[in-house]
């Protein structure tokens, strides 16, 4: 009973249990996530991780920002409107992709060699409009002829029209249209030169300063498993795939594919990593756009850990 109090006493102050509120179900984005579990890095290092699946338009820096959870998954420029709008308090620790993986997709057989094709050509684009990458490109490809609509999800109405363009990840709906039988063309939003971190892990300041061991060995948890997924994801997209019935495991195999070099930019470059000079050309790009409006310093929107 000594040997177990002194154990206790040893142990860094962590919470009981840390809960990460993903901003989509279980599909590749996540895959080092759901690779550090599945592997035992989160419980080599005394965490029990609590991965919950989110949805279109969760909320996840909401939930963070109001201590409903340690950890979530969030965008670039979500960290900096929020900001913006208050919630300082959030800051990014971990970024999977260095290159932005949101698409937009539309139909090989129109002939659109870039995405400015597609916004000033007639037909339809199912999108978020309210993005700031949308914003963005009314903004840039302006005048914008092709007509709005809202995306739902899935490629239901991409795949029966195709005059029909819609928002995408590149490891996920275009994969899906192909194994359907549909040939289309997927052009990144980071070509257009809009690229905040994506697929970011985040916590809050306040929390950092409580748990500052326990943050310290949840993103070095979550850089192994990383780097695990990258080498070999097949046994942890086998657990995905029971827990999206959504997806297929040969999806989930052709998505894992297809965004390693969106995750690892560099070939030794440190998987996560993030810079202010980056975070400060999103900035900039939010404010000229007047999605922000109150001065944001970059340097306070990541801890490099």
């Amino acid at each position: 009973m000594l040997s177990a109090l002194m154990l206790a006493l040893a142990l860094p102050a962590y919470a009981a249990q840390q809960t990460l509120a993903l901003n989509w179900k279980a599909e590749t984005q996540f895959g080092g996530f759901y690779a550090a579990q599945y592997s035992k890095a989160f419980e080599r290092r005394h965490l029990d991780v609590n991965i919950t699946e989110g949805g279109s338009g969760t909320p996840t820096v909401q939930i963070l920002a109001a201590g409903r959870v340690n950890y979530a998954i969030v965008s670039g420029d979500e960290i900096a409107i929020a900001h913006d709008r208050g919630a300082d308090d959030v800051v990014a620790l971990f970024a999977v992709y260095q290159t932005n993986p949101q698409c937009i997709m539309t139909h090989a057989e129109r002939g659109f060699a870039k995405i400015d094709d597609v916004l000033q050509n007639d037909g339809t684009l199912l999108w978020q409009a309210g993005l700031p990458y949308a914003q963005y490109f009314r903004k840039k490809y302006a005048p914008i002829k092709v007509r709005s609509a809202p995306y739902l999800g899935g490629i239901g109405q991409f795949q029966h029209d195709p005059q029909t363009s819609q928002q995408c990840f590149i490891t996920s709906e275009p994969l899906t249209a192909e194994k359907a039988g549909i040939k289309v063309k997927a052009f990144l939003v980071a070509d257009s030169g809009y690229n905040p971190y994506t697929t970011v892990l985040a916590t809050t300041r306040n929390y950092l300063q409580q748990h500052p061991d326990e943050v310290r060995a949840m993103v070095a948890a979550v850089r192994e498993g990383w780097s695990n997924y990258l080498k070999d994801p097949a046994a942890t997209n086998v657990q995905m795939a029971t827990l999206n019935k959504a997806v297929s495991l040969d999806n989930l195999n052709a998505g894992a594919k297809a965004q390693q070099s969106l995750i690892q930019a560099t070939p030794n470059g440190k998987l996560g990593a993030m810079t202010t000079a980056r975070w400060q050309q999103l900035v900039e790009q939010l404010q000229q756009l007047g999605v922000i409006h109150k001065p944001v310093a970059a340097d306070k929107l990541f801890v490099d850990l």
